[in-house]
């Protein structure tokens, strides 16, 4: 598995790919990842969360797959309000747990970037828990710390965690 390329593709509709959809989110939460559930999370809610997804039309989902499995996901969500139609939020970047350390998040975020881009969107924004190891990917790839909010999400043990607002103009 190691060296196999990176394949990104859009999905338009989740059709098919809901069970392996359903499953990276449930991996990465199970996992620690603070995208919006604690663990455990079932494989039916994280379904549910995903049939609720394409329906809006102002989201982009893009897919990583490595070897034909799904590796990762990244969500472009473009505002439509009347005064931001320059901007977009990037949201729930995951690489699931087997994938991890082989590039799929970056190359989900250069997609992610290059898409908004060809959308006209010109200011990026997103958050993440403050320490993840997700800090270090979006400081590399040029994001600029916009702030720190305290307390701002629970975590598995129930405490509360803050997040980092991060913005990136093109």
């Amino acid at each position: 598995m190691i060296g196999q390329t990176i394949r990104i593709e859009r999905l338009h509709a989740i059709g098919n790919d809901r069970d392996a959809l359903a499953e990276l989110l449930a991996a990465v939460v199970d996992d620690g990842a603070s995208v919006g559930f604690l663990p455990p999370m079932r494989r039916e809610e994280a379904g549910r969360y995903w049939d609720g997804v394409l329906p809006d039309p102002d989201v982009l989902l893009y897919i990583a797959r490595i070897g034909g499995e799904l590796a990762g996901s990244v969500q472009v969500q473009l505002c439509a309000k009347p005064n931001g139609l320059h901007r977009a939020e990037i949201a729930k970047l995951m690489t699931h747990p087997r994938f991890r350390r082989r590039g799929v998040a970056r190359a989900l975020m250069r997609t992610a970037e290059a898409a908004a881009a060809e959308e006209g969107r010109s200011l990026l924004v997103l958050d993440t828990r403050e320490g993840d190891p997700s800090n270090s990917l979006y400081e590399a790839l040029g994001y600029a710390r916009a702030g720190r909010i305290p307390n701002y999400a629970r975590s598995a043990d129930g405490g509360l965690d803050a997040t980092i607002l991060y913005f990136k103009y093109r």
